[in-house]
């Protein structure tokens, strides 16, 4: 089997870890996750422009085959720092389901930016019928299905490790560390060296990873700033007008004193 191929397989197997973690959510792994450092974490944090573009490209290259992203539009790349131009040149690559036109039939045509990225299966029967009867979830809330979901798709990405020896993995499974139970469907999808990263970064498996977490962790909460941004206001509205009320008081009771 070519790498080629065992990567399209890991990448159309990915439903299983979804759908096996969604069921699973109650049987959490004893494994403390792998640590990293995501921009984007702290009160202050924001998302690392380009860690999340080069997650989009692990996307695209290793999970669009199987996994859509239905809650995302072309347009919102704009907001990872892909101008207008780069938008529509990423759109055209698609192709969408449009219609009907005049003569009542549905028809092709290339994706513009305000399109969502389109599903990789025409339909739910078409998905299970390529997955061995497994329905491939959207990854557009993928992070947010699971509790310190980034640090979660992080770890599980790196966690195929061999089994304990008194560990049997029944056939057609995997064992992954992190993955609640050990026992995981999914082939490993990430080798290092799966994409070429057009900024020139190394691509690793811990990079490929990390990048990956933070672009579905950004197409989670693509307001994750704005509402941060928000609760500093407020924070600090608070904080000056508590000072005011408390010297307005100081100066009414102070003939008391």
């Amino acid at each position: 089997m070519t790498r080629n191929k065992t990567i399209k397989l890991a990448a159309a197997a990915l439903c299983s870890v979804m759908l096996g973690a969604t069921v699973s959510l109650a049987a959490e792994s004893d494994v403390e996750l792998l640590e990293a450092e995501f921009h984007h974490e702290g009160i202050f944090g924001s998302f690392d422009r380009p860690s999340v573009q080069r997650g989009f490209q692990v996307y695209r290259t290793v999970c669009a085959g199987c996994h859509g992203l239905k809650y995302m539009a072309f347009r919102n790349l704009g907001a990872i720092g892909y101008d207008e131009d780069q938008i529509k040149a990423i759109a055209a690559e698609y192709d969408i389901t449009d219609g009907p036109n005049d003569d009542g039939e549905m028809y092709d045509r290339a994706g513009i930016p305000s399109d969502h990225l389109p599903s990789p299966y025409p339909n739910e029967k078409a998905a299970r019928a390529s997955n061995n009867g497994a329905l491939p979830p959207d990854l557009s809330l993928i992070t947010k299905a699971r509790e310190d979901g980034t640090h979660y798709v992080y770890s599980l990405l790196q966690g195929y490790v061999d089994p304990p020896a008194e560990v049997e993995v029944p056939e057609g499974m995997n064992y992954n560390e992190y993955f609640p139970g050990h026992m995981i469907a999914m082939a490993q999808p990430l080798y290092g060296d799966d994409v070429e990263y057009q900024d020139g970064t190394e691509a690793s498996i811990r990079q490929e990873a990390h990048d990956l977490a933070a672009f579905l962790t950004w197409v989670a909460e693509p307001k994750l700033e704005e509402r941060k941004e928000t609760g500093l206001k407020a924070i600090l509205f608070l904080v000056i007008f508590s000072g005011i009320f408390y010297a307005y008081k100081r100066k009414i009771w102070a003939d008391l004193h």
